[in-house]
């Protein structure tokens, strides 16, 4: 339809007699929808979500009302100017950074003994100093000996156009056609079967939780002082086993003990409802444990299908999976939750096939995926709110 001054005269006419149909009274009393504030969640983005190419990118992010991004933080140490480098053309567009990604040598997560660990270390408290001096409110982690990517593989949702799923299996059996093919000679192989790769090795949990001990007693401290939280993320897929390596953070309890070894809100994780789920977990309740303490410091707002908790599920739709996902976002506003809400990991479309690239996972997508789960978040948030 043409838009005329007409058309939009006809609008506002329809609006108007809409509006007279309340009585007076009611129609005063009917709010308008809740937005984002300084004391809400804030629904974020990655920084490449609307496209790599800086002309284009924070523009489609901003279009779809997102004002808050997130992404990697670049080769440690961070300075002052590295994160003023990347953050400030966001904050140009009227986008604030809320969330890095910092990375961690094999040196600090493998224990390796010798000076390099705790340079590497000293690297990364350098890095939040930094971080703080900029005013980045979180820095994200990993800890994993090795993540299960191997498992990954695309499905098909038939009732829903064929878009693409993301399924995970534990005993999927290695295939030339996987998105994360093993060395030629484990074709055939089932992924729990999966030997240690040659320079990683196999590594227990005794010594995962010795590594990441002696790196949270290091480091906390100078986030407190910084001002800054850190967030680490849960082992996704948290098999029970990657490549001979046990996972710390592939299950509720040790979720639980990381945020023992420390107690400070700066010590935190980056609460996942999709693998809280993958685990089996209520993730209300888990919510609840974790947001009543302080120490969510992240939030990834996805939903999932489970057949066997650890071992096989299917990241689907966000609104079609196991999670009531309205009933999460009230968990996190109860607990008076004000950071990032990142609605992740984007299904397949034929749109955003036709156009590429794809997102990171076998059945993800691109940006009209995003959108729709940008919509359905802010549609839960403003939900709750109200």
């Amino acid at each position: 339809m043409k838009i005329t001054r007409r058309t939009l005269a006809e609008i506002a006419g329809a609006g108007a007699m809409a509006s007279a149909a309340l009585p007076p009274a009611e129609a005063a009393q009917v709010p308008a929808p809740p937005k984002e504030g300084p004391n809400t969640p804030k629904i974020a983005l990655g920084m490449f979500d609307g496209g790599r190419d800086p002309a284009t990118g924070p523009r489609r992010i901003k279009q779809l009302g997102v004002n808050h991004v997130l992404s990697g933080g670049g080769r440690t140490p961070w300075t002052v100017e590295s994160l003023t480098k990347q953050m400030d053309p966001w904050k140009a567009a009227g986008i604030t950074v809320g969330n890095l990604m910092i990375g961690l040598s094999r040196d600090i997560l493998y224990g390796k003994p010798g000076n390099k660990r705790d340079q590497d270390i000293e690297d990364i408290k350098q890095s939040i100093i930094a971080a703080g001096k900029v005013g980045l409110p979180v820095v994200e982690y990993n800890f994993y000996a090795h993540r299960a990517m191997e498992g990954y593989f695309e499905e098909i949702d038939k009732e829903r156009g064929e878009s693409g799923w993301t399924g995970f299996d534990f005993e999927l059996v290695q295939s030339a056609k996987q998105r994360y093919p093993g060395r030629p000679e484990e074709l055939g192989m089932k992924f729990k079967d999966l030997p240690p790769l040659p320079d990683i090795g196999a590594h227990t949990l005794d010594q995962m939780w010795a590594n990441i001990t002696y790196f949270l007693k290091a480091v906390i401290p100078t986030a407190e002082k910084a001002g800054v939280r850190l967030a680490l993320h849960p082992n996704d897929p948290p098999a029970p086993i990657s490549r001979g390596s046990q996972q710390i953070m592939a299950t509720l309890a040790g979720w639980k003990k990381l945020i023992s070894i420390v107690d400070s809100p700066a010590n935190g994780i980056t609460y996942d409802c999709g693998v809280t789920r993958e685990l089996g977990e209520d993730p209300i309740a888990v919510c609840r444990y974790f947001g009543s303490r302080d120490r969510i410091n992240h939030v990834h707002f996805r939903n999932v299908l489970v057949m066997k908790p650890y071992e096989r599920y299917t990241e689907v739709w966000i609104d079609e999976g196991l999670n009531n996902m309205f009933a999460v976002m009230k968990e996190l506003l109860k607990h008076k939750y004000t950071r990032q809400i990142y609605p992740e990991h984007p299904r397949r479309l034929d749109y955003d096939t036709e156009r590429g690239p794809l997102g990171g996972y076998p059945g993800g997508g691109s940006y009209a995926a995003i959108s729709y789960n940008v919509g359905y978040t802010r549609a839960m948030l403003q939900a709750a709110m109200s």
